[in-house]
């Protein structure tokens, strides 16, 4: 059983493994084990790029030993010289984006930090936006590998928008799990939260997860009149009567004493 949203296509069934490792521990693992089995993949690093300027090194596996201080170095500031940069701000949408060539374009101080010194001799790229956070995936090899042949990179030009797409899921689904487990435990532990039934409390959590009304009733398994209702009463049974207070309790708990980690 694929996860919900992932399109039944060749590529998603060649890369099947890494789809089915999305929310795992072990997804890191299992994603470079298929990129190497699938176009001989020797790295992969993931960077998650957002339109405030923010960045982060979300995923770093693979043969390259200072794989997690490249990594670093990226997130911490070359991100904003990276030559691909505008590419993946004028490719905003929810379309996959491809970056296939890398040698002509990168400066001198940028390749001896992340290609030379490093013995990258090869590298491929795609992305994809979510929201305000574009998740950036690199595909590389380093010297020993050589570099990509033409059926290495015809195999990344098919199977890269479900890779990007699984790698998208995985990181968005962990963050929601987190979330998702922290609301959980304030709504059992902490009054006026632990009064509601467990209906109110399943949507409320929602309410602060981003759900739509729609969405809850989807999720839960309940008419729309039924959603409204759960939310009206424990809104009553709070002494609100918006989303914002639902929001302002929940961070007056969470930092007040005996908050949650």
């Amino acid at each position: 059983m694929r996860p919900h949203g992932m399109a039944s296509t060749p590529a998603a069934n060649d890369i099947a493994p890494a789809v089915l490792a999305i929310g795992r521990p072990d997804f890191p693992n299992v994603l470079i084990d298929t990129l190497r089995r699938q176009a001989g993949v020797g790295h992969c690093m993931v960077f998650a790029l957002t339109r405030t300027g923010a960045a982060s090194c979300l995923l770093d596996a693979g043969n390259i030993p200072i794989g997690s201080d490249l990594g670093a170095a990226y997130a911490g500031q070359f991100h904003k010289s990276d030559p691909n940069r505008d590419a993946l701000f004028e490719g905003e949408g929810t379309a996959p984006i491809m970056l296939p060539s890398f040698a002509p374009l990168y400066g001198a101080r940028y390749r001896k930090i992340f290609f030379n010194d490093s013995d990258i001799v090869d590298k491929y790229a795609t992305a994809i936006w979510v929201g305000d956070t574009c998740f950036y995936v690199n595909f590389y090899r380093i010297t020993a590998q050589g570099r990509f042949g033409d059926a290495e990179r015809a195999r990344l030009q098919t199977i890269a928008p479900a890779i990007g797409a699984s790698v998208a899921r995985h990181f968005q689904q962990a963050a929601t799990a987190t979330l998702d487990q922290n609301l959980a435990a304030l709504f059992a532990t902490r009054a006026p939260l632990s009064a509601l039934t467990p209906r109110e409390q399943d949507v409320c959590r929602r309410i602060l997860l981003g759900f739509s009304s729609e969405a809850i009733s989807q999720a839960l398994g309940i008419s729309l009149h039924s959603t409204l209702t759960y939310r009206k009463r424990a809104y009553e049974r709070l002494g609100i009567s918006s989303q914002n207070e639902l929001f302002s309790i929940v961070l007056g708990l969470l930092s007040g004493p005996g908050h949650l980690n």
